[in-house]
């Protein structure tokens, strides 16, 4: 295989002013700093190394983890978020003592929205899109998605693929088309010009690669997408699946216009230690119709319980994620460094600038793709005793591995890989609490191929 060229520069560089003053130090000896030699490392050469080019790729990491953050503490602090906030409820939830109203205000404004619904009763990312589908869409209407095919658990919401008659879109009598992907893997801009028909209610823009093997949207690219389809078709409304891109980047997609964003607090925005749920955020109007679709009409955002202290770790959880989001950042250049030294095909490529926290590495059959996923999972805090094995998954077409030690089941912001068993036998890494357990990990992955 051969190797691949490294890019250069990934984030923008900001400046900082910095002003020194003198320091005397009373002492009649000098001062040694120890230096960390390589042989002190507890990572293999080849990560030392990818580790060594990468200090301009992780400065540039921490100051936007340092932006998003001062994002996040400003709404904080807006919302005026209390202790009292953390509070569990039971039954109704009608005694709840305002965490739901505050982490729905403080998440609204974090992410440019109107409104916002982030509940524990969202069990996955798949279902807060669907919830937020099926707000805008009725019979007759036409759904357009136009970054190619969707993740395959929404293939079945959708009627893509069969649901059996369980309440598809497809069965309630909403028509489907995509816009498939330009070649070099980006949106193609020339048919989504011509793609928007009047009665087409919805575009559905998936922020993320998913699992096929794309470049991920970045938050500008979404917003000339809504530019497009709103000149073709002011009514029709932009849902876009932003599951791992939240924090990514320093603006989300409401910013640009877009109607509904949806996703998983098992992955960017739980900050690791939120145990579950998601959200629906973007124009009141419809975080509502989604509402109605979670609870029932009527009902909307005023309900639902929230036991233990369930509440806490959503507001904690929010805050670390900027933090949580920089390592996995870091974490996927790390990856794409070593892997593509070794000579693997990546996605994203090495030391460009990210749009998501998931990193795509191209293994080319199913036994080093197993290997991979194996290696991980011996690496993990958790369940390092078990050896993960392909099967069937509920809301997958394909089978696929997962290897995830992680304390939150299932959780992506956690460190994690995971892919189905089909060509090109891709594996999809992504989180880590710090970019050294994918250092570590990677000494695993790379004896075990």
């Amino acid at each position: 295989m051969a190797v691949l060229c490294c890019a250069t520069s990934a984030y923008p560089t900001h400046t900082l002013r910095v002003t020194s003053s003198k320091v005397s130090v009373c002492s009649s000896s000098r001062v040694s700093v120890p230096q960390l030699h390589h042989s002190d490392s507890p990572f293999v050469p080849e990560v030392n190394k990818a580790v060594d080019s990468l200090s301009k790729e992780f400065r540039e990491v921490g100051n936007l983890v340092a932006r998003n953050t001062a994002r996040v503490l400003r709404a904080f602090q807006r919302v005026k978020v209390g202790s009292h906030h953390f509070g569990g409820s039971t039954g109704y939830g009608h005694e709840e003592a305002g965490g739901r109203e505050a982490l729905d205000q403080a998440f609204a404004e974090i992410v440019g929205a109107e409104s916002a619904i982030v509940r524990s009763q969202f069990f996955s990312g798949t279902h807060a899109i669907t919830c937020a589908l099926f707000a805008f869409l009725r019979p007759g209407d036409e759904l357009l998605a136009i970054a190619g095919a969707p993740y395959d658990t929404l293939e079945e919401v959708i009627g893509k693929r069969d649901s059996g008659g369980l309440g598809s879109l497809k069965d309630f009598g909403v028509e489907y088309r995509e816009v498939p992907l330009a070649e070099d893997g980006g949106l193609d801009w020339d048919a989504l010009k011509t793609s928007i028909r009047p009665h087409t209610k919805c575009a559905l823009i998936q922020r993320s690669c998913g699992y096929s093997w794309r470049r991920s949207l970045s938050v500008t690219e979404i917003g000339r997408a809504i530019n497009i389809i709103k000149t073709q078709n002011p009514g029709c409304m932009v849902m876009v699946d932003n599951c791992y891109g939240e924090f990514v980047d320093d603006i989300e997609p409401p910013m640009v216009g877009a109607d509904l964003i949806a996703g998983s607090l098992i992955k960017n925005p739980g900050g690791t230690i939120a145990p579950c749920g998601g959200y629906v955020a973007g124009r009141k109007r419809w975080v509502e119709a989604a509402a109605s679709r979670l609870s029932a009409p009527g009902l909307g955002v005023d309900c639902g319980s929230t036991p233990g202290d369930i509440m806490r770790t959503l507001f904690q959880g929010l805050f670390l994620s900027p933090q949580m989001v920089g390592e996995a950042i870091k974490g996927s250049f790390l990856i794409a460094e070593v892997m593509a030294a070794k000579g693997y095909k990546v996605q994203p490529l090495c030391r460009i600038k990210r749009h998501d926290t998931v990193q795509a590495v191209q293994l080319g059959n199913r036994e080093r793709l197993l290997s991979f996923c194996e290696a991980v999972q011996r690496s993990s805090p958790v369940s390092s005793f078990i050896r993960p094995v392909a099967g069937a998954t509920a809301g997958y077409a394909s089978e696929v591995i997962f290897a995830d030690g992680t304390f939150i089941d299932g959780s992506t912001s956690e460190l994690s890989c995971d892919g189905p068993l089909r060509e090109p036998f891709s594996v999809f890494c992504q989180g880590g609490t710090h970019w050294t357990q994918w250092g570590l990990v990677l000494g695993e992955v790379l004896k075990s191929l």
